[in-house]
Parts: C-alpha cells; structure tokens; sequence
C-alpha cells in the first residue's frame, strides 16, 4: 500500500476555526456545560486571534464558592 501524505491547507484551517459556525457550536457546549452546573454560571464566547473561545465562568457568589468547594466546573464538564 502506498504512503498517503496529507497536506493541510492552512488558511482554510485558520478560517475555518474562527467561522460562525463553529462559535455557535461551541457557544452550544458551553451553555450545556454551564446548565449542568446550576444557576449562577455564565457562558461567554468570543474569536480570538487564532480561534474560537467559549468560556463559562461563576458570576455569583453562590456559584463561586459551590465551585470552590465542589469543583463544580469541572465536574459538570465530566472530568
């Protein structure tokens, strides 16, 4: 069988990790993630230099210190 080389094209790569669609899916998994935390997680998604970012972050008190103390986060993303 003979060797398969594969060659990135890597424009198309950078263009197509900072498209709308993949924010939008990974705007999709953040708030999944941040729904089976609780109440009081947010999620925040933004493109950034080399690709797409999502971000879920306690922005209460509450949710603060269940993270804290629970590893909230973490477990909620199945860690």
């Amino acid at each position: 069988m003979a060797d398969v080389k594969v060659v990135l094209n890597s424009a198309g790569v950078r263009e197509l990790l900072k498209c709308a669609e993949i924010e939008a899916t990974c705007r999709e998994v953040a708030q999944d993630v941040a729904s089976r935390a609780g109440s009081g997680y947010e999620v925040d998604t933004y493109v950034g230099k080399t690709r797409v970012n999502a971000m879920v972050s306690a922005t209460t008190r509450e949710a603060r210190k269940d993270n804290l103390e629970n590893n909230t986060l973490l477990r909620a993303l199945g860690g």
